[in-house]
């Protein structure tokens, strides 16, 4: 997959809230609106490969992508079989994501020992990239991008995969991630994005999503090498946090957000359209109003 394919704006979602018909249903109109691609994490819910493999069968164009795939759930033999196996069944159309997940998350609920990021991530790609696999050679090869942050990780992603999903991050990340990985690198962050005006409500419900990941250390200690301090993540975050964190406000203030990134050096922006009730899921309206072709 050549990365110039796969276009300038993505989407990124939770579709655990919804059945597989209307999995299908949201794939297909983010094809028809112009996405490049669709992002789907790996946390407690669905197997991420299996939902792709559905949405692959459902779609023709569309990327399809891991945001994040977590190593420890598969080991790397595993994980070159399931990339080969969608990657024939979608026309190389995966862009496979991976991540080292959290401490919290691996030791915790998996019960894995949670190894040092950056050796884990390395070990991983060699063992991956030596894999013996005897099934069909897929004759298109999606692309392989880390959920990067920090500069080790993203120095690695520039050299040993095709770039970066940096997720959870602000436009000053994008361009310090560019300045790292060199001009070749894939280069796809996240960015939340919420169609509420008043800035109490919006918030407030730009808090509840942003909950779990200030709990976790990784994006903390990230947050904190682009000018935040620990008094930022208290009361669910500072103002100036969740502004940053957060695009929310009319289309013209939240596009300014995504040509930030552009701006900054981004190939690619997956937009997480959050919803307005809070809840998990996208919101359909966002959806329509930030298509590619509009």
């Amino acid at each position: 997959m050549d990365k110039s394919t796969i276009g300038k704006l993505g989407i990124w979602s939770w579709l655990d809230s919804y059945d597989y018909p209307q999995c299908i249903a949201f794939a297909q109109q983010a094809e028809q609106l112009g996405y490049g691609a669709i992002w789907i994490p790996e946390a407690v819910g669905r197997d991420p490969f299996v939902v792709l493999g559905l949405l692959a069968e459902h779609t023709e164009r569309i990327a399809l992508a891991t945001g994040i795939a977590n190593i420890y759930a598969r080991d790397a033999m595993a994980m070159a079989a399931v990339r080969n196996s969608l990657d024939e069944l979608s026309g190389g159309r995966l862009i496979l994501g991976l991540g080292v997940s959290h401490a919290e998350m691996v030791s915790g609920l998996r019960q894995h020992d949670y190894g040092k990021p950056l050796t884990t991530m390395r070990n991983y790609l060699q063992a991956m990239e030596q894999a013996f696999y005897a099934g069909p050679q897929p004759e298109k090869k999606g692309l392989l991008v880390l959920a990067a942050l920090r500069e080790k990780m993203l120095g690695l992603a520039g050299e040993k995969a095709d770039g970066a999903h940096p997720y959870f991050i602000t436009p000053e990340h994008t361009a310090r991630a560019r300045e790292i990985m060199g001009t070749e690198a894939f280069l796809a962050p996240e960015q939340k994005i919420l169609l509420i005006k008043d800035a109490t409500e919006a918030r407030a419900v730009a808090r509840k999503a942003m909950e779990t990941y200030l709990g976790l250390p990784n994006y903390r200690n990230n947050l904190l090498t682009l000018g935040f301090e620990q008094s930022d993540f208290e009361h669910g975050g500072s103002d100036r946090l969740v502004d940053a964190i957060v695009a929310w406000g009319d289309e013209n203030t939240i596009y300014r957000r995504i040509e930030a990134h552009w701006d900054n050096g981004a190939d690619h922006v997956a937009i997480q359209p959050l919803r307005k009730d809070g809840e998990f899921g996208y919101d359909a309206e966002a959806l329509t109003l930030f298509a590619p072709g509009n």
